[in-house]
């Protein structure tokens, strides 16, 4: 059996190798992402899909090409779902799910939260439709891993609730301020889930993304026993393995 695997693709996407080796995409945008670089652009497999939000800078706009190539089940909000049937996707690989709702899905145990970002899908001709709001996940792998991927959120107090219920290991948190949580707000967020490591994302992409891995750091105290990964892109980091 592997290990539970993270590698940062870019901005706000990430691949997951589960211990079973599945693998799984969160928040694709690859097509045409210059923050993803090149080999990874294109990826040979995908078991699941799980899409926080239809912004353009989360799922991709091949999506429903990657999904026929690939055969990959998908999870995302409701209306996102709703607008890529409409795109060609079959119903039969789409999971279909809601906030507060948990399914046993490829060995692990997903858990669909809430999250504090309004959403659209971005269509033809400029125009915008299917709005939503975000969603995070909680995912619970079998070799005892429990991840967090917030998504993009505001700070919320019922994030002690995930806490008390799930007891996440590892918590990958937006930090880039502005459209989300900056470093200030995804400290305490880190307090609050009661998590000792914290992959960022969501910043340095966009100018107007200005939180920082540093500043995060520095909204931490030793106390807080809180370890900060901020992942180059392609870089991969080993969930299982951490203390």
């Amino acid at each position: 059996m592997l290990s539970t695997q993270l590698q940062f693709l870019g901005h706000a996407s990430f691949r997951i190798t589960t211990p079973e080796g599945y693998v799984l995409l969160l928040d694709p945008w690859l097509t045409g992402n210059p923050y993803v670089p090149e080999p990874l652009r294109q990826p040979a497999r995908a078991d699941l899909v799980l899409l926080t939000h239809g912004h353009d800078d989360h799922m991709d706009s091949e999506l429903p090409t990657l999904l026929a190539q690939t055969g990959a089940t998908i999870v995302a909000p409701a209306p996102v779902r709703l607008y890529l049937y409409g795109q060609g996707a079959p119903p039969a690989q789409c999971e279909p799910m809601n906030v507060g709702g948990s399914i046993n899905v490829l060995g692990l145990r997903l858990t669909m939260t809430i999250a504090h970002h309004s959403a659209h899908v971005e269509l033809p001709g400029g125009a915008t439709g299917f709005p939503h709001e975000g969603v995070g996940f909680v995912l619970r792998f079998s070799d005892g891993t429990v991840l967090y991927a917030a998504g993009d959120t505001a700070l919320f107090g019922d994030m002690r609730l995930l806490a008390d219920l799930y007891q996440p290991t590892v918590a990958i948190l937006p930090i880039g301020d502005r459209y989300t949580m900056g470093p200030l707000e995804a400290a305490h967020a880190a307090r609050l889930l009661r998590v000792k490591h914290i992959v960022p994302f969501h910043y340095g992409t966009f100018p107007s993304l200005v939180g920082t891995p540093d500043q995060l750091r520095a909204h931490l105290s030793p106390a807080d026993v809180i370890t900060v990964h901020p992942l180059l892109a392609g870089e991969t980091l080993s969930l299982s393995d951490l203390p």
